[in-house]
């Protein structure tokens, strides 16, 4: 078992290592992010109409069906 002195040491070295990876991020400027952001919105649209229209017709076919 790791007596304080080590615990202490492992959580140092686990912040430290953090911190360094951390700092290798690259953020994206904010023209690729507001490009990107707009994306999303547009897809989560698109996917949303989708599911809607799927959803429609299988309303209309199952009440075709039950009557």
């Amino acid at each position: 078992m790791a007596n304080d002195n080590e615990k202490a040491s492992l959580k140092r070295s686990y912040f430290t290592e953090l911190k360094a990876e951390f700092h290798k991020i690259v953020w994206p400027d904010k023209e690729k992010l507001g490009k990107q952001s707009v994306a999303v919105i547009v897809a989560a649209v698109v996917i949303g109409c989708l599911i809607a229209a799927i959803d429609w017709v299988m309303q209309i076919g199952l009440s075709f069906i039950i009557g």
